[in-house]
């Protein structure tokens, strides 16, 4: 979600409830009885089901009518010049279904084949910034500018000359991956499988110790073998960025569905 979207809902959100104050205030202030005597109340007979669509129908449409006129306004005519440098480098492949708030980046290592896996709903979901400040290092925006972003990245490999996969869980922040956990599959479908099915015979199986309590050096090397994969700061520059781009495609078609949807 973009600050300027996340500032302009905030400034609405204090509006709002300033005014819904100032309105219980003045109520709160009239006279028992005033308040007592009962609105004037019209009977509808025939004209409720006769609608077609509600009263408020028509203000909601022209509210996200607006909102859609401002997002086409501010994006970008072209695509991102981050995500052309980063397919131009032919390192991974970007599996994107709109709609879906996963994504997941595949691509082959020797005999291997890797899948990262990234949910959008991780931004959607960090709690706004408490004021918007200018980045107080120009010489690094794009590290100020993720600090705030925490998420989860999925990894399986799998072998074309061996069975089971490799699962690792990791958390994504300023621009590094942590490894919170590795696990070892006998079969290849239980790390790459998201079904409900593989997903019950998963549980109860060993997932591995608590990656922080092996050894510094078995941790080391883990996290050199994930590198040697690309799986390094490199691309953990981009996936938020992508996170961001994709939130914000996906935001504008949820505005023009649902806008058709009500106007139909």
């Amino acid at each position: 979600m973009s600050s300027a979207r996340v500032f302009r809902q905030l400034a609405t959100a204090s509006g709002r409830i300033a005014s819904r104050r100032l309105c219980s205030s003045s109520v709160s202030k009239l006279p028992l009885l005033a308040r007592a005597v009962p609105a004037a109340t019209r009977a509808f007979s025939v004209s409720a089901r006769s609608l077609k669509a509600g009263a408020s129908d028509t203000l909601l449409t022209q509210k996200l009518a607006e909102e859609l006129l401002y997002e086409n306004e501010e994006a970008a005519p072209e695509e991102p010049e981050f995500l052309t440098s980063f397919k131009g480098h032919g390192t991974w492949k970007i599996q994107d279904t709109p709609g879906s708030s996963e994504v997941v980046l595949t691509r082959q290592f020797g005999n291997e084949s890797i899948r990262l896996t990234f949910s959008i709903a991780d931004l959607q979901n960090q709690e706004p910034p408490e004021q918007f400040e200018e980045e107080s290092d120009a010489e690094n925006p794009r590290e100020d500018e993720l600090s705030n972003d925490i998420m989860s990245v999925a990894v399986s490999i799998t072998k074309s000359n061996a069975p089971g996969a490799l699962a690792l869980d990791l958390t994504l922040q300023n621009g590094q991956f942590l490894i919170d956990n590795v696990t070892q599959y006998p079969d290849a479908k239980l790390g790459q499988d998201v079904s409900v099915e593989t997903d019950w015979n998963r549980r109860g199986l060993y997932v591995g110790p608590e990656f922080t309590t092996l050894d510094v050096a078995v941790q080391e090397h883990f996290e050199k073998f994930l590198e040697e994969r690309d799986i390094g700061e490199s691309t953990a520059f981009f996936i938020p960025e992508y996170a961001a781009h994709k939130e914000q495609q996906e935001y504008v078609n949820w505005l023009k569905n649902v806008k058709g949807f009500i106007d139909a």
